[in-house]
């Protein structure tokens, strides 16, 4: 029986999800429920997110790993913390040492764009602070199914398919040969259903779970990826995982609209989200099917994020202040741009003054709004032979640009795309939220958040509805359900609107909500992926 798992001809719907005692929502299914299954056996909310966090290394392996940066934002006895688990790049690494490569911009794939993992600390460190299983417990999910398999899902089956054909035809040097061992063993991708295990992967998991991560910065595994990138001339040493730990920061908000809306601070491009709500936050939406409506929350986006991709990256690095971009002064200046017609933007001067989400929910009140990723699918396209380690390529951010502010420097951290978010209103959290995927992120967040505040859509409908997605210019790109009629409205409105064939470059989120009456959590997935939401 030939059967296409990605072709959908019916309409369908999802419900809310309801439940009492916990929750887990997140694009795989196998994840989710391994998330669950230690919160049932005592674990906290911020195990559940470790276990599901480590488990989408080997079941989600097109879209995060071992080898790539995460972010959380933790809530918990009445206070939200926010984890920064994004490393930078090597200290050898410059401007200067990639032109000498031969190259004027930075390579996608390879060893140049090539960060500092931050992956296991981060997990290490949520579980030090905030975990209650020991951590090798917590691991043992995600082990398991590296080393005994699973079956490949749809959408994980379609990108991973799409990541070989395209690598087959463009990684053709010998330092790319172990990620093809890895995910393509028999020579090829595996298909939707067949199951594939990576006994490499299962023995660099249990090695992270037996020492808390340490071996990974300064043991065996650190060993293995500094002889790797010496063996092919990469710029990544034991040094720069030796000298690495995440970083605890203070979560950045707007006031919107009787909410509070958080995201990570710099180098996360969470701030352009920010910045866009502050921008709106004087317009009165009544209707949201409106052109009118769709007109003022692009232009607001791509103003937001022509300011961050000029400014933001590591914070200190940065020549303006994110309290600067966020005030209320700069957001009027700002809007007073926002005419009848779309406009081309350009960044202001303000007064001076391939990812996976996550997001878990317990009994107790904690709830953790988690995001991992290596970059562009697979990453660098490298893979540290044997350890089913894939590194990230999160360094093809940087500017080669050296006044610019998010300029490549040794040890320094780039302009990142993924952004955990948060919503509270007054002193009660809300809940977690995310949409990942590249660029998409801060828009899907912008866009999730209305339809909850504005709106006024239960979660799952907030997810459902059609997305846009500014690209560049005055180009948009919509989904191909975005109601067409609108759409001829933003054309003439001057907006180049482009309709995309299928919703998979609009991002995959997941929303839990928590009655702060009951208790009840509430939770959305996405149906743009093998979404699903565990619950108990």
């Amino acid at each position: 029986m030939s059967t296409d798992y990605n072709h959908y001809p019916y309409g369908s719907q999802r419900m809310t999800t309801f439940a009492q005692n916990g929750m887990v929502a997140t694009s795989q299914p196998l994840a989710a429920q391994a998330g669950l299954d230690i919160m049932k056996q005592g674990g906290n909310a911020i195990d559940a997110a470790i276990a599901t966090a480590a488990c989408l290394t080997v079941v989600e392996p097109t879209s995060n790993g071992i080898g790539g940066d995460a972010f959380a934002l933790v809530w918990t006895k009445g206070e939200l913390h926010g984890l920064n688990a994004s490393g930078p790049a090597p200290k050898s690494l410059s401007i200067d040492a990639v032109k000498e490569k031969g190259y004027e911009e930075i390579p996608a794939f390879g060893f140049i764009p090539v960060t500092v993992p931050g992956v296991p600390a981060g997990w290490a460190e949520l579980s030090k602070r905030f975990g209650k299983l020991p951590f090798k417990e917590v691991i043992q999910p995600a082990i398991e199914y590296a080393e005994e398999g699973f079956p490949i899902s749809p959408v994980l089956g379609k990108f991973w398919q799409g990541a070989y054909k395209k690598f087959k035809e463009t990684l053709t040097d010998e330092e790319f040969t172990y990620w093809f061992d890895t995910f393509a063993p028999d020579g090829k991708a595996p298909e939707i259903g067949e199951v594939w295990k990576s006994k490499g992967h299962a023995e660099t998991l249990r090695s992270i779970a037996e020492t808390e991560a340490e071996s990974f910065y300064h043991g065996e595994i650190a060993d293995k990826i500094d002889q790797f990138s010496k063996e092919h001339d990469g710029f990544l040493r034991k040094e720069d995982l030796e000298a690495f730990s995440p970083e605890w920061v203070q979560p950045i908000k707007v006031h919107y609209k009787g909410y509070d809306v958080w995201e990570i601070p710099p180098n996360g491009q969470g701030l352009a989200a920010l910045m866009a709500l502050r921008t709106l936050e004087d317009y009165d939406f009544r209707e949201k099917e409106s052109a009118e409506t769709y007109h003022k929350m692009i232009e607001a986006m791509k103003l937001a994020f022509v300011d961050t991709q000029k400014y933001v990256t590591e914070e200190k690095e940065m020549s303006v202040s994110v309290e600067d971009l966020l005030s209320k002064a700069y957001a009027d200046e700002r809007r007073k741009l926002i005419g009848e017609e779309a406009i081309t933007p350009e960044s202001g001067t303000p007064p001076k003054g391939g990812t996976v989400y996550l997001a878990t929910a317990d009994n107790e009140g904690n709830m953790v709004s988690f995001i991992q990723s290596n970059y562009m699918g697979f990453g660098s396209g490298l893979v540290v032979p044997g350890t089913g380690i894939a590194l990230q390529n999160r360094g093809h951010n940087f500017s080669m640009d050296p006044e610019h502010d998010n300029a490549l420097k040794g040890g320094k951290r780039t302009y990142h795309t993924i952004i955990p978010g948060f919503l509270t209103k007054g002193d009660e959290p809300v809940g977690p939220f995310g949409v990942m995927g590249g660029f998409m992120q801060p828009q899907g967040h912008l866009q999730v958040v209305m339809n909850t505040i504005d709106f006024h859509l239960n979660p799952q409908a907030a997810l459902d509805a059609p997305r846009w997605q500014w690209m560049e210019g005055k180009t948009v790109m919509v989904e191909p359900q975005f109601p067409n009629a609108i759409a001829q409205i933003l054309a003439r409105k001057g907006h180049h609107i482009k309709v995309a064939l299928d919703g998979g470059g609009f991002g995959r989120g997941q929303i839990i909500w928590r009655n702060p009456d009951t208790g009840v959590l509430q939770g959305g997935t996405e149906a743009r992926t093998d979404g699903t939401i565990a619950a108990w």
